[in-house]
């Protein structure tokens, strides 16, 4: 099954306006986010990057030298803490070779940037999609746990793992960097509110979304 999902987005976007999504002040926030909040809630990364913010003030260059004891008890209320530690220490030391400019390493890499986020230990295929759309500004489909939960609802075909889901959803040929983040923030913002509890979904506006028009063969 091939989905469109422009029908989904101008749905979400038009019943919950603008998210502003991802929640954080600086790319360097962004990346640590998107590695501490592997496998727990936002409320532990919080406390984490806090800690690390107080450590470091969130600067890219002293965040790559810190010893990653200090690292590791800093990002401990995140959990899974020493294979964390090992991929901020490892990402953050890579990206100071090209001196922290992401502009420089889009360019170095190209179309092979996601293929290179993969060969860092700890980045998997979401992570490596968080980053592309929100540090790199690259236009791709995030399909997290609410999309693939959210797909399977609406599609009636159940979408078990991110690269299934991946696979299946077409972007718009003009999307936007800014309409991938967008489409990104308002599936979790919908999922927050509206996918945890039956009761929830049937309350919600996309029960009566008709799908058809969107799948292709």
């Amino acid at each position: 099954m091939k989905i469109q999902a422009q029908p989904l987005f101008t749905k979400l976007l038009s019943e919950m306006g603008p998210q502003g999504w991802w929640p954080a002040r600086n790319h360097w926030e962004i990346i640590l986010g998107a590695i501490l909040v592997q496998n727990t809630n936002w409320r532990n990364v919080a406390r984490s990057l806090n800690q690390l913010e107080l450590a470091t003030n969130l600067e890219p260059q002293k965040i790559a030298v810190l010893p990653l004891a200090d690292l590791q008890a800093y990002i401990r209320p995140s959990g899974f803490y020493i294979n964390k530690s090992r991929a901020i220490q490892t990402i953050f030391q890579w990206l100071a070779t090209y001196d922290f400019a992401l502009e420089t390493v889009k360019a170095a890499y190209g179309s092979q940037l996601r293929n290179q986020l993969l060969t860092i230990r700890g980045i998997g295929d979401e992570t490596a999609d968080v980053l592309l759309v929100y540090v790199f500004k690259e236009v791709t489909f995030i399909a997290d746990k609410y999309a693939q939960k959210l797909f399977t609802r609406i599609y009636g075909q159940p979408f078990t793992s991110y690269r299934q889901l991946k696979k299946s959803v077409l972007l718009p040929a003009t999307f936007t960097n800014e309409q991938a983040q967008e489409f990104h923030g308002l599936i979790v913002e919908f999922g927050k509110c509206y996918l945890k509890k039956e009761a929830a979904w049937q309350s919600s506006f996309l029960t009566d979304f008709d799908p058809t028009p969107s799948i292709l063969s």
